[in-house]
Formats: C-alpha cells, structure tokens, sequence
C-alpha cells in the first residue's frame, strides 16, 4: 500500500505541473458555474441546474477517460514502469495508485459541480454518487486504451473520439431518436437521465451503468491480462 500511496502522491503533482490534464478538471465546472450565474439564474424560465447537470454529464464521459488514459501512456513512453517495477511496485499497486487518484478528484469535482446546481443534503450525495459511478466506467475504460497505447499521441487519438461519443451521445438523444435508442445503453445517457430528474424511476438506470462498469471492468481484465503494464 505504501507503493500505492506513493504513485497517488506522483500523479498528484504530475497534475500540478501539467496545465493540460488539470484544465480538464476546472474547464467544465468553471463553464457550468458561469452559465449558470449568467444565464440560468437570470431567466427564470430556465432551470437553475439546466447547464450544472449538462456539464456534469459530459465531465463524466469526459474527464476521468482522458486523465487514467493519458497518465498511463505517459508512463508507458516515458519508460517510467520499467523504473516502477524495478523499484518493486507491484501492478495492482500502480493501478490503484492512479485510479484512486483520478477518482477521488472526480469526487471532488463532482460535489463542486451539484453545489454549483444548489443541490444539498440527500440530493447532493445522490447527484455525487452517480457522477462518481460514471467517472469510475470512465476510469476503467481509460485505463484499458493507455495499456493498449504505445505513446501519448496513439492513446488520444483513440480516446478522443470515444469520449466525444460518451460525452455528446446524451445531448444529441435529446434531438434524435435514433441517437436515443443508442445512447440508452451508455452509462453517460444513464447518468444524464439521473442527475436530470431523481424522481424518475432509479432502478433501471442505475442497473445499466452497473453493467457498463461490470463489461468495461472485464475489458480491462481482459486488457490488462493480455499486454500487463510492460513500459
């Protein structure tokens, strides 16, 4: 666990140093906050949540896929799990080193943004706790595509296009029916569903993202079992 603890510590300044993957962190809350103080709150015929559940939805699809993608090629290119292994950390401790970290940001994130919708108490656990869900599906897809990636530049231009798919799919299901009946089988359209409306039926959504995480869980497996963490 000390391994773990120290990887954790790693990503956590790698973080700080690195503008790019810290923007993805900020960028979506910083959006939703303004368009919520500019615009939601000074029509009343909009919602004050309407842009906060919008982003949230996105960030989901988004972020956490990025981060655990992007860290993992980084260190494959770098070379840098060579050192680790030599250093004796153990795979498992790596992965829950990283993963640990980009969901206890998500954490945070994710409460941000539902007191940014003025969300409290048993609302706002609910609202964290599918985000944190989705970002969890994220996180292990991500984790997959940077084990499959040589480099940085390979694991975006595959994690690109899947996270526009799981990020803008929910948004374009509200236009398109056809885009609907597809996105019902995405985690990210599930969670859209949720954060949107607590009163709807909480079952079936909530089963559907568990499934996403089961599969991408046993695609990670499968991932991880084939090529490991070789740098």
């Amino acid at each position: 666990m000390r391994s773990a603890k120290a990887i954790f510590i790693k990503q956590f300044q790698d973080t700080f140093k690195n503008r790019m993957v810290l923007a993805q962190f900020i960028m979506l809350p910083v959006m939703a906050f303004a368009l919520t103080e500019l615009v939601a709150k000074a029509d009343d015929t909009i919602p004050d949540s309407l842009f906060v559940t919008m982003f949230a939805a996105m960030f989901v699809g988004m972020t956490p896929l990025m981060m655990a993608n992007s860290v993992i090629a980084e260190d494959r290119e770098r070379k840098s799990l060579r050192f680790l292994v030599m250093a004796g950390v153990r795979p498992y401790e790596y992965l829950l080193g990283v993963g640990g970290f980009v969901l206890l940001v998500c954490s945070i994130v994710s409460v941000v943004f539902g007191l940014i919708g003025g969300f409290g108490g048993p609302e706002l656990v609910k609202f964290a706790g599918v985000l944190i869900l989705g970002c969890t599906a994220s996180a292990l897809l991500g984790s997959a595509i940077g084990i499959l990636s040589r480099n940085q530049q390979a694991a975006a231009a595959v994690g690109t296009p899947v996270f526009m798919v799981l990020a803008f799919t929910p948004m374009i299901a509200q236009f398109n029916t056809s885009a609907a009946r597809f996105a019902s089988v995405l985690y990210t359209q599930q969670v859209n569903l949720l954060v949107n409306d607590f009163s709807l039926g909480a079952a079936k959504p909530f089963l559907i993202i568990l499934v996403n995480i089961a599969v991408l869980a046993a695609l990670f497996a499968l991932v991880y079992n084939k090529k490991g963490l070789r740098g």
